[in-house]
Protein backbone atom coordinates (compact mmCIF):
# COMPACT_ATOMS: atom_id res chain seq x y z
CA UNK A 1 0.00 0.00 0.00
CA UNK A 2 2.81 2.39 0.91
CA UNK A 3 4.15 1.93 -2.65
CA UNK A 4 0.84 3.29 -4.06
CA UNK A 5 0.78 6.26 -1.70
CA UNK A 6 4.17 7.58 -2.65
CA UNK A 7 3.14 8.42 -6.23
CA UNK A 8 2.17 11.97 -7.13
CA UNK A 9 -1.25 12.46 -8.68
CA UNK A 10 -1.92 15.31 -11.11
CA UNK A 11 -5.61 15.90 -11.84
CA UNK A 12 -6.51 18.71 -14.28
CA UNK A 13 -10.13 19.77 -13.67
CA UNK A 14 -10.25 22.20 -16.62
CA UNK A 15 -8.21 24.15 -19.16
CA UNK A 16 -6.97 21.31 -21.36
CA UNK A 17 -9.55 21.38 -24.14
CA UNK A 18 -9.88 25.10 -24.61
CA UNK A 19 -8.36 28.46 -23.74
CA UNK A 20 -9.78 29.24 -20.30
CA UNK A 21 -11.00 27.63 -17.05
CA UNK A 22 -7.55 26.56 -15.86
CA UNK A 23 -7.52 24.53 -12.65
CA UNK A 24 -5.32 21.57 -11.66
CA UNK A 25 -5.21 19.54 -8.46
CA UNK A 26 -1.96 17.99 -7.18
CA UNK A 27 -2.31 15.16 -4.69
CA UNK A 28 0.38 13.48 -2.62
CA UNK A 29 -0.46 11.15 0.27
CA UNK A 30 -3.06 12.99 2.38
CA UNK A 31 -2.62 16.48 0.85
CA UNK A 32 -4.20 18.20 -2.14
CA UNK A 33 -3.16 21.63 -3.44
CA UNK A 34 -4.84 23.40 -6.37
CA UNK A 35 -3.10 25.55 -8.99
CA UNK A 36 -5.31 28.31 -10.46
CA UNK A 37 -9.09 28.53 -10.50
CA UNK A 38 -10.28 30.15 -13.71
CA UNK A 39 -13.49 30.64 -15.62
CA UNK A 40 -14.36 30.42 -19.30
CA UNK A 41 -16.66 32.74 -21.22
CA UNK A 42 -19.76 31.15 -22.73
CA UNK A 43 -19.77 30.03 -26.35
CA UNK A 44 -22.45 31.16 -28.79
CA UNK A 45 -24.62 28.11 -28.27
CA UNK A 46 -24.69 28.56 -24.46
CA UNK A 47 -27.80 30.70 -24.59
CA UNK A 48 -28.30 33.04 -21.64
CA UNK A 49 -25.24 31.76 -19.78
CA UNK A 50 -23.06 34.43 -18.12
CA UNK A 51 -19.96 32.43 -17.16
CA UNK A 52 -18.66 28.88 -17.18
CA UNK A 53 -16.81 27.55 -14.12
CA UNK A 54 -15.15 24.18 -13.50
CA UNK A 55 -16.80 21.16 -11.90
CA UNK A 56 -15.14 20.81 -8.48
CA UNK A 57 -16.99 17.66 -7.31
CA UNK A 58 -13.66 15.89 -6.72
CA UNK A 59 -12.40 18.68 -4.44
CA UNK A 60 -15.70 18.75 -2.53
CA UNK A 61 -15.52 14.99 -1.97
CA UNK A 62 -11.99 15.37 -0.57
CA UNK A 63 -12.54 18.66 1.24
CA UNK A 64 -10.60 17.72 4.40
CA UNK A 65 -7.45 17.10 2.31
CA UNK A 66 -7.50 20.34 0.26
CA UNK A 67 -4.87 22.66 1.74
CA UNK A 68 -4.90 25.77 -0.47
CA UNK A 69 -4.96 27.48 -3.87
CA UNK A 70 -1.79 28.69 -5.59
CA UNK A 71 -2.50 31.30 -8.26
CA UNK A 72 0.00 31.95 -11.07
CA UNK A 73 -1.36 35.35 -12.25
CA UNK A 74 -4.38 37.64 -12.26
CA UNK A 75 -6.18 36.81 -15.53
CA UNK A 76 -9.85 35.78 -15.50
CA UNK A 77 -9.09 32.35 -16.96
CA UNK A 78 -6.95 31.70 -13.86
CA UNK A 79 -8.80 33.51 -11.04
CA UNK A 80 -12.35 34.12 -12.30
CA UNK A 81 -14.01 31.11 -10.64
CA UNK A 82 -12.53 31.78 -7.17
CA UNK A 83 -15.59 33.60 -5.72
CA UNK A 84 -17.82 30.67 -6.74
CA UNK A 85 -15.45 27.86 -5.78
CA UNK A 86 -14.44 29.38 -2.42
CA UNK A 87 -18.08 29.21 -1.27
CA UNK A 88 -17.70 25.43 -1.34
CA UNK A 89 -13.99 25.09 -0.58
CA UNK A 90 -12.80 27.83 1.74
CA UNK A 91 -9.04 27.35 1.96
CA UNK A 92 -6.22 29.94 1.87
CA UNK A 93 -5.07 31.55 -1.40
CA UNK A 94 -1.37 32.11 -2.13
CA UNK A 95 -0.40 34.60 -4.84
CA UNK A 96 1.92 37.50 -5.71
CA UNK A 97 1.11 41.11 -4.79
CA UNK A 98 -0.77 42.38 -7.87
CA UNK A 99 -2.58 39.04 -8.35
CA UNK A 100 -3.72 39.22 -4.73
CA UNK A 101 -4.90 42.82 -5.21
CA UNK A 102 -7.08 41.77 -8.17
CA UNK A 103 -8.44 38.73 -6.28
CA UNK A 104 -9.28 40.95 -3.28
CA UNK A 105 -11.26 43.27 -5.54
CA UNK A 106 -13.23 40.24 -6.79
CA UNK A 107 -13.88 38.91 -3.29
CA UNK A 108 -15.03 42.36 -2.16
CA UNK A 109 -17.67 42.39 -4.93
CA UNK A 110 -18.96 39.03 -3.65
CA UNK A 111 -18.82 40.10 0.05
CA UNK A 112 -16.25 37.39 0.80
CA UNK A 113 -13.20 39.42 1.77
CA UNK A 114 -13.54 38.69 5.51
CA UNK A 115 -14.19 34.98 5.01
CA UNK A 116 -11.18 34.01 2.88
CA UNK A 117 -7.55 33.83 4.03
CA UNK A 118 -5.06 35.33 1.60
CA UNK A 119 -1.29 35.33 1.65
CA UNK A 120 0.94 37.50 -0.54
CA UNK A 121 4.02 35.58 -1.67
CA UNK A 122 7.22 37.03 -3.08
CA UNK A 123 9.39 35.43 -5.76
CA UNK A 124 11.80 32.85 -4.38
CA UNK A 125 9.64 32.25 -1.32
CA UNK A 126 8.75 28.65 -0.42
CA UNK A 127 5.37 27.76 1.09
CA UNK A 128 5.06 24.51 3.05
CA UNK A 129 1.55 23.12 2.90
CA UNK A 130 0.70 19.55 3.90
CA UNK A 131 3.08 17.20 2.07
CA UNK A 132 3.97 19.88 -0.49
CA UNK A 133 6.45 22.72 -0.75
CA UNK A 134 5.74 25.33 -3.43
CA UNK A 135 8.14 27.96 -4.76
CA UNK A 136 7.14 31.03 -6.81
CA UNK A 137 9.47 31.85 -9.75
CA UNK A 138 9.41 35.17 -11.63
CA UNK A 139 8.12 35.03 -15.22
CA UNK A 140 6.88 37.58 -17.78
CA UNK A 141 3.35 37.67 -19.19
CA UNK A 142 0.82 40.23 -20.43
CA UNK A 143 0.03 41.05 -16.79
CA UNK A 144 2.61 41.89 -14.17
CA UNK A 145 3.54 39.67 -11.21
CA UNK A 146 3.06 36.42 -13.14
CA UNK A 147 4.74 33.39 -11.61
CA UNK A 148 5.76 29.86 -12.46
CA UNK A 149 5.54 27.32 -9.64
CA UNK A 150 8.00 24.64 -8.57
CA UNK A 151 5.97 22.04 -6.70
CA UNK A 152 8.13 19.79 -4.52
CA UNK A 153 6.81 16.47 -3.19
CA UNK A 154 8.21 13.13 -2.05
CA UNK A 155 7.70 11.78 -5.58
CA UNK A 156 9.72 14.52 -7.29
CA UNK A 157 9.52 18.12 -8.48
CA UNK A 158 6.95 19.43 -10.96
CA UNK A 159 7.51 22.80 -12.67
CA UNK A 160 4.31 24.55 -13.78
CA UNK A 161 5.14 27.55 -15.98
CA UNK A 162 1.78 29.29 -15.67
CA UNK A 163 1.18 31.58 -18.66
CA UNK A 164 4.57 32.98 -19.64
CA UNK A 165 6.84 34.48 -22.23
CA UNK A 166 10.52 35.40 -22.11
CA UNK A 167 10.80 39.20 -22.13
CA UNK A 168 14.32 40.52 -21.59
CA UNK A 169 13.09 44.14 -21.65
CA UNK A 170 9.79 44.21 -19.75
CA UNK A 171 8.09 47.57 -19.23
CA UNK A 172 7.95 47.12 -15.46
CA UNK A 173 9.95 44.89 -13.13
CA UNK A 174 12.58 42.32 -14.02
CA UNK A 175 12.98 39.74 -16.76
CA UNK A 176 11.98 36.11 -16.21
CA UNK A 177 14.29 34.31 -13.75
CA UNK A 178 15.84 31.86 -16.21
CA UNK A 179 18.68 31.18 -13.79
CA UNK A 180 16.26 29.72 -11.22
CA UNK A 181 14.68 27.45 -13.86
CA UNK A 182 18.19 26.19 -14.62
CA UNK A 183 19.05 25.60 -10.94
CA UNK A 184 15.86 23.61 -10.38
CA UNK A 185 16.50 21.68 -13.61
CA UNK A 186 20.02 20.70 -12.42
CA UNK A 187 18.56 19.11 -9.27
CA UNK A 188 16.23 16.97 -11.38
CA UNK A 189 12.63 17.63 -12.43
CA UNK A 190 10.01 14.88 -12.65
CA UNK A 191 7.59 16.75 -14.93
CA UNK A 192 7.18 20.08 -16.73
CA UNK A 193 3.70 21.54 -17.28
CA UNK A 194 4.29 24.20 -19.91
CA UNK A 195 2.03 26.83 -21.53
CA UNK A 196 1.05 25.72 -25.07
CA UNK A 197 -0.92 28.76 -26.28
CA UNK A 198 1.64 29.86 -28.89
CA UNK A 199 3.32 26.49 -29.47
CA UNK A 200 2.29 26.60 -33.14
CA UNK A 201 4.20 29.85 -33.72
CA UNK A 202 7.90 29.69 -34.66
CA UNK A 203 10.53 32.03 -33.26
CA UNK A 204 10.29 34.28 -30.22
CA UNK A 205 7.48 36.46 -28.90
CA UNK A 206 8.32 40.15 -29.20
CA UNK A 207 8.97 42.26 -26.12
CA UNK A 208 6.14 44.38 -24.74
CA UNK A 209 8.41 47.43 -25.31
CA UNK A 210 7.93 46.96 -29.08
CA UNK A 211 4.28 47.98 -28.68
CA UNK A 212 5.46 51.24 -27.09
CA UNK A 213 7.40 52.09 -30.26
CA UNK A 214 4.37 51.25 -32.46
CA UNK A 215 2.13 53.44 -30.28
CA UNK A 216 4.58 56.33 -30.56
CA UNK A 217 4.47 56.20 -34.37
CA UNK A 218 0.65 55.89 -34.39
CA UNK A 219 0.35 58.97 -32.14
CA UNK A 220 2.79 61.02 -34.20
CA UNK A 221 0.98 60.09 -37.46
CA UNK A 222 -2.44 61.07 -36.06
CA UNK A 223 -1.84 64.37 -34.31
CA UNK A 224 -5.29 65.73 -35.26
CA UNK A 225 -7.43 62.74 -34.34
CA UNK A 226 -9.07 61.67 -31.13
CA UNK A 227 -7.46 58.29 -30.35
CA UNK A 228 -9.35 55.39 -28.77
CA UNK A 229 -7.25 52.36 -27.76
CA UNK A 230 -8.95 49.07 -26.93
CA UNK A 231 -6.95 46.53 -24.98
CA UNK A 232 -7.26 43.95 -22.19
CA UNK A 233 -7.98 45.60 -18.86
CA UNK A 234 -5.45 43.32 -17.18
CA UNK A 235 -2.54 44.29 -19.44
CA UNK A 236 -1.18 46.89 -17.04
CA UNK A 237 2.08 47.32 -18.97
CA UNK A 238 0.15 48.10 -22.15
CA UNK A 239 -2.00 50.63 -20.29
CA UNK A 240 1.21 52.16 -18.86
CA UNK A 241 2.67 52.57 -22.35
CA UNK A 242 -0.53 54.14 -23.70
CA UNK A 243 -0.54 56.61 -20.78
CA UNK A 244 3.17 57.41 -21.29
CA UNK A 245 2.67 58.04 -25.03
CA UNK A 246 -0.41 60.20 -24.37
CA UNK A 247 1.49 62.23 -21.77
CA UNK A 248 4.45 62.79 -24.13
CA UNK A 249 2.00 64.01 -26.79
CA UNK A 250 0.24 66.38 -24.37
CA UNK A 251 -3.01 64.41 -24.36
CA UNK A 252 -5.41 63.78 -21.49
CA UNK A 253 -6.50 60.17 -20.82
CA UNK A 254 -9.98 58.82 -20.07
CA UNK A 255 -10.38 55.24 -18.85
CA UNK A 256 -13.67 53.62 -19.83
CA UNK A 257 -15.08 50.17 -18.96
CA UNK A 258 -15.68 48.76 -15.49
CA UNK A 259 -12.96 46.10 -15.50
CA UNK A 260 -10.46 48.65 -16.86
CA UNK A 261 -11.25 51.13 -14.09
CA UNK A 262 -11.01 48.37 -11.42
CA UNK A 263 -7.63 47.05 -12.52
CA UNK A 264 -6.09 50.49 -13.10
CA UNK A 265 -7.21 51.54 -9.61
CA UNK A 266 -5.74 48.38 -8.04
CA UNK A 267 -2.49 48.56 -10.04
CA UNK A 268 -1.84 52.24 -9.30
CA UNK A 269 -2.64 51.80 -5.57
CA UNK A 270 -0.07 48.97 -5.42
CA UNK A 271 2.52 50.95 -7.37
CA UNK A 272 2.46 48.91 -10.59
CA UNK A 273 1.22 51.83 -12.68
CA UNK A 274 2.77 55.29 -12.70
CA UNK A 275 0.30 57.92 -13.89
CA UNK A 276 1.72 61.47 -14.33
CA UNK A 277 -0.24 64.15 -12.44
CA UNK A 278 -3.16 65.79 -14.26
CA UNK A 279 -3.14 63.18 -17.04
CA UNK A 280 -6.24 61.19 -16.12
CA UNK A 281 -9.54 62.99 -16.54
CA UNK A 282 -13.11 61.92 -15.90
CA UNK A 283 -15.30 61.01 -18.88
CA UNK A 284 -17.54 63.99 -18.02
CA UNK A 285 -14.59 66.37 -18.65
CA UNK A 286 -13.98 65.15 -22.22
CA UNK A 287 -16.07 67.95 -23.68
CA UNK A 288 -13.72 70.55 -22.13
CA UNK A 289 -10.82 69.43 -24.37
CA UNK A 290 -10.43 69.40 -28.16
CA UNK A 291 -10.42 65.89 -29.70
CA UNK A 292 -6.75 65.99 -30.66
CA UNK A 293 -5.80 66.41 -27.00
CA UNK A 294 -7.58 63.29 -25.73
CA UNK A 295 -7.07 59.51 -25.61
CA UNK A 296 -9.59 56.92 -24.45
CA UNK A 297 -8.40 53.59 -23.09
CA UNK A 298 -11.30 51.17 -23.25
CA UNK A 299 -12.37 47.56 -22.84
CA UNK A 300 -13.95 45.59 -25.67
CA UNK A 301 -10.96 44.59 -27.78
CA UNK A 302 -12.50 41.10 -28.03
CA UNK A 303 -15.83 42.31 -29.41
CA UNK A 304 -17.70 41.50 -26.16
CA UNK A 305 -21.24 42.75 -26.72
CA UNK A 306 -21.58 44.67 -23.44
CA UNK A 307 -18.05 46.12 -23.32
CA UNK A 308 -17.51 49.86 -23.78
CA UNK A 309 -16.08 49.74 -27.34
CA UNK A 310 -18.93 47.55 -28.66
CA UNK A 311 -21.46 49.97 -27.18
CA UNK A 312 -19.65 52.90 -28.85
CA UNK A 313 -19.53 51.04 -32.20
CA UNK A 314 -23.25 50.26 -32.12
CA UNK A 315 -24.13 53.81 -31.02
CA UNK A 316 -25.45 52.66 -27.63
CA UNK A 317 -22.81 54.29 -25.42
CA UNK A 318 -24.40 57.03 -23.36
CA UNK A 319 -21.39 59.37 -23.23
CA UNK A 320 -19.20 58.70 -26.26
CA UNK A 321 -20.25 58.97 -29.90
CA UNK A 322 -17.88 57.70 -32.60
CA UNK A 323 -17.06 60.47 -35.09
CA UNK A 324 -15.31 60.46 -38.48
CA UNK A 325 -12.23 62.09 -36.90
CA UNK A 326 -11.70 59.15 -34.49
CA UNK A 327 -8.84 56.67 -34.74
CA UNK A 328 -9.49 53.34 -33.02
CA UNK A 329 -6.50 51.12 -32.23
CA UNK A 330 -7.08 47.45 -31.37
CA UNK A 331 -4.16 46.65 -29.09
CA UNK A 332 -4.89 42.92 -28.85
CA UNK A 333 -5.39 39.88 -31.05
CA UNK A 334 -8.75 38.10 -31.12
CA UNK A 335 -8.77 35.09 -28.79
CA UNK A 336 -9.66 31.97 -30.84
CA UNK A 337 -13.44 31.98 -31.25
CA UNK A 338 -13.85 35.77 -30.97
CA UNK A 339 -12.88 36.65 -34.54
CA UNK A 340 -16.46 37.15 -35.74
CA UNK A 341 -17.41 39.43 -32.85
CA UNK A 342 -14.26 41.52 -33.35
CA UNK A 343 -14.82 41.99 -37.08
CA UNK A 344 -18.42 43.03 -36.43
CA UNK A 345 -17.19 45.82 -34.14
CA UNK A 346 -14.55 46.86 -36.70
CA UNK A 347 -17.21 47.02 -39.44
CA UNK A 348 -19.51 49.10 -37.22
CA UNK A 349 -16.66 51.54 -36.52
CA UNK A 350 -15.81 51.88 -40.23
CA UNK A 351 -19.51 52.46 -40.97
CA UNK A 352 -19.41 55.47 -38.63
CA UNK A 353 -16.51 56.92 -40.65
CA UNK A 354 -13.76 56.21 -38.11
CA UNK A 355 -10.28 54.94 -38.97
CA UNK A 356 -9.28 51.57 -37.45
CA UNK A 357 -5.82 50.06 -36.87
CA UNK A 358 -5.80 46.41 -35.86
CA UNK A 359 -2.34 45.18 -36.92
CA UNK A 360 1.01 45.46 -35.16
CA UNK A 361 -0.25 47.27 -32.05
CA UNK A 362 -0.04 44.11 -30.00
CA UNK A 363 2.43 41.47 -28.87
CA UNK A 364 1.42 38.18 -27.29
CA UNK A 365 1.88 37.30 -23.63
CA UNK A 366 2.69 33.68 -24.45
CA UNK A 367 5.90 31.90 -25.40
CA UNK A 368 6.56 30.89 -29.01
CA UNK A 369 8.47 27.76 -30.00
CA UNK A 370 12.02 28.98 -29.27
CA UNK A 371 11.09 30.15 -25.76
CA UNK A 372 9.38 26.83 -25.04
CA UNK A 373 12.59 25.05 -26.16
CA UNK A 374 14.60 27.33 -23.88
CA UNK A 375 12.50 26.34 -20.84
CA UNK A 376 12.83 22.64 -21.75
CA UNK A 377 16.59 22.93 -22.04
CA UNK A 378 16.83 24.63 -18.64
CA UNK A 379 14.36 22.42 -16.74
CA UNK A 380 15.21 19.12 -18.51
CA UNK A 381 12.15 17.30 -17.19
CA UNK A 382 11.74 13.53 -17.26
CA UNK A 383 8.11 13.88 -18.39
CA UNK A 384 6.35 16.70 -20.18
CA UNK A 385 2.65 17.50 -19.75
CA UNK A 386 1.60 20.20 -22.26
CA UNK A 387 -1.10 22.39 -20.67
CA UNK A 388 -3.09 25.55 -21.41
CA UNK A 389 -4.66 25.46 -24.83
CA UNK A 390 -6.87 23.65 -27.26
CA UNK A 391 -5.86 20.21 -28.40
CA UNK A 392 -4.02 21.59 -31.47
CA UNK A 393 -1.87 23.85 -29.28
CA UNK A 394 -0.90 20.99 -26.97
CA UNK A 395 -0.13 18.71 -29.92
CA UNK A 396 2.15 21.48 -31.25
CA UNK A 397 4.05 21.45 -27.96
CA UNK A 398 4.25 17.64 -28.03
CA UNK A 399 5.93 17.99 -31.45
CA UNK A 400 8.48 20.43 -29.99
CA UNK A 401 9.23 17.89 -27.24
CA UNK A 402 9.71 15.17 -29.88
CA UNK A 403 12.19 17.43 -31.73
CA UNK A 404 14.07 17.76 -28.45
CA UNK A 405 14.35 13.96 -28.18
CA UNK A 406 11.39 13.02 -25.96
CA UNK A 407 9.60 9.79 -26.88
CA UNK A 408 5.84 9.15 -26.77
CA UNK A 409 6.09 7.49 -23.31
CA UNK A 410 7.45 10.70 -21.80
CA UNK A 411 5.05 13.13 -23.47
CA UNK A 412 1.78 12.95 -21.54
CA UNK A 413 -1.21 14.42 -23.41
CA UNK A 414 -3.92 14.11 -20.79
CA UNK A 415 -7.46 15.49 -20.66
CA UNK A 416 -9.49 17.31 -18.04
CA UNK A 417 -10.67 14.80 -15.44
CA UNK A 418 -7.80 12.35 -15.99
CA UNK A 419 -5.97 11.14 -12.87
CA UNK A 420 -2.29 10.96 -13.80
CA UNK A 421 -0.08 9.02 -11.37
CA UNK A 422 3.64 9.47 -11.69
CA UNK A 423 6.98 8.97 -10.01
CA UNK A 424 10.54 8.23 -11.19
CA UNK A 425 9.51 4.68 -12.16
CA UNK A 426 6.67 5.58 -14.54
CA UNK A 427 3.57 7.58 -15.37
CA UNK A 428 0.08 6.45 -16.29
CA UNK A 429 -3.53 7.62 -16.25
CA UNK A 430 -5.20 5.47 -13.56
CA UNK A 431 -8.73 6.84 -13.55
CA UNK A 432 -11.12 9.69 -14.16
CA UNK A 433 -12.88 12.18 -11.89
CA UNK A 434 -15.83 14.44 -12.78
CA UNK A 435 -14.71 17.42 -14.85
CA UNK A 436 -16.74 19.65 -17.08
CA UNK A 437 -18.65 22.88 -17.37
CA UNK A 438 -20.82 24.34 -14.62
CA UNK A 439 -22.96 27.19 -15.95
CA UNK A 440 -23.48 30.42 -14.03
CA UNK A 441 -26.74 32.08 -15.08
CA UNK A 442 -27.73 35.16 -13.08
CA UNK A 443 -27.59 34.13 -9.43
CA UNK A 444 -27.91 30.42 -10.23
CA UNK A 445 -24.77 28.29 -10.19
CA UNK A 446 -25.07 24.87 -11.79
CA UNK A 447 -28.87 24.88 -11.88
CA UNK A 448 -28.82 25.11 -15.67
CA UNK A 449 -27.60 21.79 -17.07
CA UNK A 450 -27.50 20.11 -20.46
CA UNK A 451 -31.24 19.45 -20.53
CA UNK A 452 -32.09 23.12 -19.92
CA UNK A 453 -29.51 24.14 -22.55
CA UNK A 454 -31.09 21.72 -25.00
CA UNK A 455 -34.53 23.21 -24.32
CA UNK A 456 -33.18 26.74 -24.84
CA UNK A 457 -31.59 25.66 -28.12
CA UNK A 458 -34.88 24.07 -29.19
CA UNK A 459 -36.88 27.20 -28.30
CA UNK A 460 -34.34 29.41 -30.06
CA UNK A 461 -34.44 27.35 -33.24
CA UNK A 462 -38.13 26.54 -33.69
CA UNK A 463 -40.20 28.32 -31.02
CA UNK A 464 -42.98 26.90 -28.87
CA UNK A 465 -46.65 25.98 -29.25
CA UNK A 466 -48.75 25.80 -26.07
CA UNK A 467 -52.04 23.91 -26.10
CA UNK A 468 -54.47 24.69 -23.28
CA UNK A 469 -57.62 22.74 -22.43
CA UNK A 470 -59.93 22.44 -19.42
CA UNK A 471 -61.43 19.10 -18.34
CA UNK A 472 -64.11 18.26 -15.81
CA UNK A 473 -62.82 16.19 -12.90
CA UNK A 474 -64.26 12.70 -12.82
CA UNK A 475 -66.08 12.61 -16.16
CA UNK A 476 -63.10 13.76 -18.24
CA UNK A 477 -65.42 15.91 -20.33
CA UNK A 478 -63.82 18.85 -22.14
CA UNK A 479 -65.22 22.13 -20.85
CA UNK A 480 -63.03 24.64 -22.69
CA UNK A 481 -60.45 24.58 -25.47
CA UNK A 482 -58.32 23.20 -26.83
CA UNK A 483 -56.70 26.57 -27.60
CA UNK A 484 -53.37 27.17 -29.35
CA UNK A 485 -50.86 29.85 -28.35
CA UNK A 486 -47.53 30.07 -30.20
CA UNK A 487 -44.34 32.07 -29.65
CA UNK A 488 -41.33 32.20 -31.97
CA UNK A 489 -42.90 29.65 -34.35
CA UNK A 490 -44.68 31.62 -37.09
CA UNK A 491 -46.05 35.14 -37.30
CA UNK A 492 -49.68 34.27 -36.54
CA UNK A 493 -51.27 37.12 -38.50
CA UNK A 494 -49.60 36.00 -41.69
CA UNK A 495 -50.39 32.32 -41.18
CA UNK A 496 -54.09 32.18 -40.37
CA UNK A 497 -54.78 29.17 -42.57
CA UNK A 498 -51.91 27.19 -41.05
CA UNK A 499 -53.12 27.94 -37.52
CA UNK A 500 -56.75 27.17 -38.45
CA UNK A 501 -55.78 23.78 -39.85
CA UNK A 502 -53.60 23.09 -36.80
CA UNK A 503 -56.63 23.91 -34.64
CA UNK A 504 -58.72 21.42 -36.66
CA UNK A 505 -56.11 18.66 -36.23
CA UNK A 506 -56.07 19.41 -32.53
CA UNK A 507 -59.87 19.36 -32.19
CA UNK A 508 -60.11 16.03 -34.01
CA UNK A 509 -57.40 14.46 -31.84
CA UNK A 510 -58.95 15.63 -28.58
CA UNK A 511 -62.53 14.71 -29.49
CA UNK A 512 -61.49 11.27 -30.80
CA UNK A 513 -59.87 10.57 -27.44
CA UNK A 514 -62.91 11.86 -25.57
CA UNK A 515 -65.11 9.53 -27.68
CA UNK A 516 -62.83 6.61 -26.78
CA UNK A 517 -63.11 7.59 -23.10
CA UNK A 518 -59.37 8.27 -22.65
CA UNK A 519 -58.93 10.28 -19.43
CA UNK A 520 -55.27 9.57 -18.65
CA UNK A 521 -53.49 12.94 -18.84
CA UNK A 522 -50.17 11.47 -19.91
CA UNK A 523 -51.82 9.71 -22.87
CA UNK A 524 -53.76 12.82 -23.89
CA UNK A 525 -50.62 15.00 -23.80
CA UNK A 526 -48.63 12.50 -25.86
CA UNK A 527 -51.37 12.18 -28.47
CA UNK A 528 -51.60 15.99 -28.76
CA UNK A 529 -47.80 16.28 -29.14
CA UNK A 530 -47.67 13.53 -31.80
CA UNK A 531 -50.63 14.69 -33.90
CA UNK A 532 -49.75 18.38 -33.81
CA UNK A 533 -46.03 17.73 -34.22
CA UNK A 534 -46.60 15.59 -37.34
CA UNK A 535 -48.93 18.17 -38.90
CA UNK A 536 -46.58 21.11 -38.24
CA UNK A 537 -43.56 19.20 -39.55
CA UNK A 538 -45.43 18.25 -42.72
CA UNK A 539 -46.47 21.86 -43.39
CA UNK A 540 -43.41 23.82 -42.26
CA UNK A 541 -40.49 21.35 -41.78
CA UNK A 542 -40.09 22.85 -38.29
CA UNK A 543 -40.20 21.15 -34.92
CA UNK A 544 -41.38 23.66 -32.32
CA UNK A 545 -41.57 22.59 -28.70
CA UNK A 546 -45.19 21.53 -28.03
CA UNK A 547 -46.46 21.97 -24.46
CA UNK A 548 -49.97 20.70 -23.67
CA UNK A 549 -51.42 22.18 -20.45
CA UNK A 550 -54.52 20.50 -18.98
CA UNK A 551 -56.53 22.20 -16.23
CA UNK A 552 -59.04 20.30 -14.15
CA UNK A 553 -62.18 21.85 -12.64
Amino acid sequence: MSEMKSKLRIIPLGGLESIGMNITAFEYEDSIIVVDCGLAFPEDEMLGIDLVIPDITYLQENLDRVKGFFITHGHEDHIGALPYVLREINVPIYSTKLTNGIIEHKLKEHNMLQKVKRKVVSYGQHINLGCFRVEFIRTNHSIQDAAALAIYSGAGTVVHTGDFKVDYTPVYGDAIDLQRFGEIGKKGVLALMCDSTNAERPGFTNSEKKVGKTLESIFSDHKNNRIIVATFASNVDRVQQIINTAYQNGRKVVVEGRSMVNIITTASELGYLQIPDNTLIDIEQLKNYPDEQTVLITTGSQGESMAALSRMASGMHKKIKIQPNDLIVFSSNPIPGNEKAVSKVINDLYAKGAEVIFHDAHVSGHACQEEIKLIYSLVRPKYTIPVHGEFKHRIAQARIAEELGYDKEHILLINSGDVLELDEAGAEVVGKVPAGDVYVDGLGIGDVGNIVMRDRQHLAEDGIIIVVLTMEAGSGQILAGPDIVSRGFVYVRGSESLMDEAQQVLNETVFDMAAEGVTDWGKIKNQIKDALGDYVWKKTKRKPMIMPIIMEV
